[in-house]
């Protein structure tokens, strides 16, 4: 179904556009980026030139060259009458924002590639093809010995699990929708940290959530004042948090920031769902910290995959929750998804039973990225703030500027893909911040240090002079 987005709600979303002249094309290019982050979805009506250049403060002309411009690169299409709207990107022209190159360096997704015994996992499942196309080829709640595996696996880190508390899904943003349709009803509150996993604000979203924020930041980490306040006033039905290796930040909870949301939970009745995607990802911080697990059960569900830790192509992961949740989860599931694929299954059965060597590899590798990236940011780019994140699979750099979108736009130009900070942002911001993955070969990621460097370069001489003036400078 096509959309229409207003005047004020694309305003809100470009953020800071204004980052260099002639301002038409910098409009453009906040407008291309927002489609390529699918912020602005395919077939959406664009508001009309007058409309846009009142809300923006602009000449109707600044406007209507922006759209011709987007017209030109394929973004748009204009019919005299209906307005402009939005393309998908196989409708695009082949334009130097469009085109993606076999050798450019794709630091979008954060994934590592595939742990290296993986394919002689493979190898071994598929010899044993003919037991496995004797069955189903799906199951709805997931294979036995599966589950089993990954309730040892809670089991072992201290959170005594039965497979009975254990749904197999495709994936864990299969999970999020899932749980979003369960827990949530038109109008409901949820708590939901920014930056976050732009992927769960759009399921919750979808599902019909109003999303309330909570600030995180490397050196505060997450606003609990914030957080308590907003429990005791709006009674969330549900909490989505990260809390190791929180994705973009990197940043882990403290003890003491586990216990105090746990206690907001717990008081407002809310459901707190655990992204612990990135938690087995630890690179030097050593054990965890498991403050969640003294919480009411009924309160506490937690996420996991096989996607960042083994492959992003093995699409597997699991809920962990009540025996009564579950059930109705499957229930729910059962109206669009007949299970996760049986062979996957037996992969990931085999995967776990080395989890160990997976997570030891990662370590290394995860390491050797994070310091490689750091060091080569930290040298070309002095007066970037590079954080070092004791795991997880990113960066998030503060730059000089809130000049993310630019970067990104120029960036890919010189054959880097990257995400733009507000991407993450849940209701505005983020300007400022880059998510720079560490998951790539180390030559790989000084040559991406090399691109930075050369589009900070080139966007930050067109940059108007008022955004390169620091905060510290400006007191």
């Amino acid at each position: 179904m096509d959309s229409r987005m207003s005047a004020r709600a694309l305003s809100h979303a470009l953020g800071g556009w204004r980052t260099r002249e002639p301002t038409y094309e910098a409009l453009a290019d906040g407008i291309r980026l927002l489609c390529l982050d699918n912020r602005l979805a395919p077939r959406t009506t664009l508001p009309a030139e007058r409309e846009l250049a009142a809300v923006l403060g602009l000449s109707r002309s600044t406007v209507a060259a922006a759209y011709a411009s987007l017209r030109g690169t394929g973004h748009i299409h204009s019919v005299r009458g209906s307005g402009s709207m939005t393309l998908p990107v196989a409708r695009r022209d082949p334009g130097i924002t469009s085109r993606v190159h076999r050798d450019d360096i794709d630091l979008q997704q954060a994934s590592p590639a595939a742990w290296p015994g993986l394919a002689g996992l493979m190898a071994e499942t598929i010899a044993d093809a003919p037991s496995i196309v004797a069955r189903s080829g799906y199951d709805i709640v997931g294979r036995h010995q599966l589950r089993v595996r990954v309730a040892e696996h809670y089991t072992a880190r201290g959170v005594t699990t039965s497979p009975d508390e254990i749904l197999i899904t495709t994936g864990a943003q299969s999970a999020i929708h899932l749980l979003a349709r369960s827990l949530v009803t038109r109008g409901d509150r949820v708590l939901i940290e920014t930056p976050t996993y732009p992927h769960a604000a759009d399921a919750l979203r979808q599902a019909g959530a109003r999303l309330t924020a909570v600030p995180v930041t490397i050196t505060d980490g997450w606003d609990l004042e914030r957080a308590e306040q907003v429990s005791q006033r709006t009674l969330p039905v549900a909490a989505y948090v990260m809390p190791d290796f929180h994705n973009p930040t990197g940043r882990s909870m403290s003890a003491h920031e586990r216990a105090a949301l746990a206690r907001s939970c717990e008081r407002a009745g809310t459901t707190l769902i655990l992204d612990e995607t990135t938690g087995d990802l630890d690179i030097d911080r050593g054990p965890l910290d498991r403050g969640f697990d003294r919480m009411d059960p009924r309160l506490v569900v937690r996420i996991g995959s096989l996607g960042k830790t083994v492959w992003g192509g093995l699409r597997i992961g699991w809920i962990r929750a009540t025996p009564e949740l579950i059930r109705r989860l499957v229930a729910l599931r059962s109206a669009q998804d007949l299970g996760t694929p049986e062979l996957e299954q037996v992969i990931a059965s085999a995967v776990l039973g080395r989890f160990g060597d997976v997570v030891d590899q990662r370590r290394h590798m995860l390491r050797a990225g994070r310091d490689v990236m750091s060091a080569a940011l930290n040298e070309r780019l002095p007066r970037w703030t590079v954080p070092r994140p004791s795991g997880g699979v990113s960066l998030w750099i503060e730059m000089d500027a809130p000049l993310s979108a630019a970067v990104v736009m120029d960036a890919r130009h010189r054959g880097l893909l990257l995400t733009s900070g507000p991407r993450f942002s849940v209701d505005g911001g983020h300007d400022r911040y880059l998510r720079v993955p560490f998951t790539a070969a180390p030559e790989t990621l000084v040559r991406a240090a090399d691109i930075l460097a050369e589009s900070w370069t080139t966007v930050s001489r067109a940059a108007p002079p008022t955004l390169m003036l620091r905060e510290d400078a400006m007191v």
